[in-house]
């Protein structure tokens, strides 16, 4: 590229950030409301709309508040929404049995939201970690070690339960070998071939989920690390393995989580595949911002468009936010 540039002072690149509106026109990348996907927990129980402490802002829901949630992503144009589930113990148990449940809160939420609108789509994470009483994502031997083949045959399970709600998306995020595939063929198999897949194919074992846990109450039962399925942060090549495989499995869409952290693997995937690609700003790197920006450290507006726009810059197509309503809500504003 460098050969095209002339010298200074023929070439002085400041010329094109002198003012806002030049600014905007050779901006290379930009963020919209179809760029955001707004993770939502829900909870037992009635009339329940609970702040997440370790997550301010956030809210549990219980099925009956769902109303809410429905209406402001429509008013504010955002088009998927992500379904996570607070089991409550006494639900829980080491093969996460309530994961296949017609009733778990998971389903409840899908009739609830397919019976009001058919215009907001809904994504499911696939996994046993908010069902079972170990919090790990599949299930354990008697010695503590992941089975991962077994695991597997109550994930196709679970994702059947999911799609037969009319869940548009199913997430596998367990980090099991081979359940793509598997998952697939089950789909193909039911008659649900175009059900969409979204692999979470670059899942690291990171330390930036914990408010998570604590909102889907998994953090008190884990009592163990996840590196044995989930990937080593210091692994990049080990990425594009991964989401090689998932793809020749049968997604139709990759994720790589957590995000601020990992933009060189979103980037790299990008370019390898040139793939639909998503990335998981996830509760770590919310609970941050919000810490920081409470304590009047940062400019917190700021700092969350410029993370986001950073998403969009390595290559994400979308984004998995807590912040995506409050983004959306500030995009509307101005559009």
């Amino acid at each position: 590229m460098t050969k095209y540039l002339q010298n200074f002072p023929a070439s002085r690149l400041r010329r094109n950030r002198q003012s806002q509106w030049i600014r905007n026109l050779v901006s290379e990348n930009s963020l919209s409301v179809n760029d955001l996907i707004w993770p939502v927990f829900i909870c037992d129980g009635n009339n329940i709309k609970e702040e997440i402490a370790s997550m301010p802002g956030v809210f549990k829901y219980s099925i009956d508040r769902l109303n809410e949630v429905i209406d402001q992503a429509l008013d504010n144009k955002i088009n998927l929404i992500a379904l996570f589930p607070n089991t409550p113990n006494d639900k829980k148990d080491k093969n996460g049995s309530e994961a296949l449940n017609e009733d778990n809160l998971v389903c409840k939420a899908l009739r609830k939201i397919k019976n009001q609108t058919l215009d907001l789509g809904i994504m499911c994470d696939v996994a046993l970690d908010p069902y079972t009483s170990h919090g790990h994502d599949g299930l354990l031997s008697d010695t503590n070690q992941i089975l991962n083949d077994e695991s597997n045959e109550v994930l196709v399970k679970q994702s059947l339960l999911l799609v037969d709600h009319k869940a548009d998306i199913i997430a596998p995020s367990d980090m099991m070998d081979g359940r793509i595939g598997l998952i697939r063929k089950a789909l193909e198999n039911s008659n649900f071939k175009d059900t969409l897949l979204l692999s979470y194919a670059a899942k690291y074992a990171s330390s930036f989920y914990g408010p998570f846990r604590d909102a889907v109450g998994s953090g008190n039962n884990l009592k163990s690390d996840k590196k044995t399925y989930q990937m080593d942060y210091a692994n990049s090549d080990e990425a594009l393995r991964e989401t090689a495989l998932d793809i020749s499995e049968g997604a139709d869409i990759i994720m790589v989580k957590p995000g601020i952290s990992y933009l060189d693997i979103i980037q790299r995937l990008k370019k390898e595949f040139n793939f639909p690609t998503f990335a998981y700003q996830v509760s770590g790197e919310y609970a941050m911002v919000k810490a920081a920006g409470a304590n009047g450290w940062i400019d917190e507006e700021k700092i969350i468009f410029e993370q986001l726009t950073s998403f969009k810059r390595a290559g994400a197509d979308a984004i998995l936010t807590y912040f995506a309503l409050d983004v959306a809500k500030k995009i509307n504003l101005f559009s």
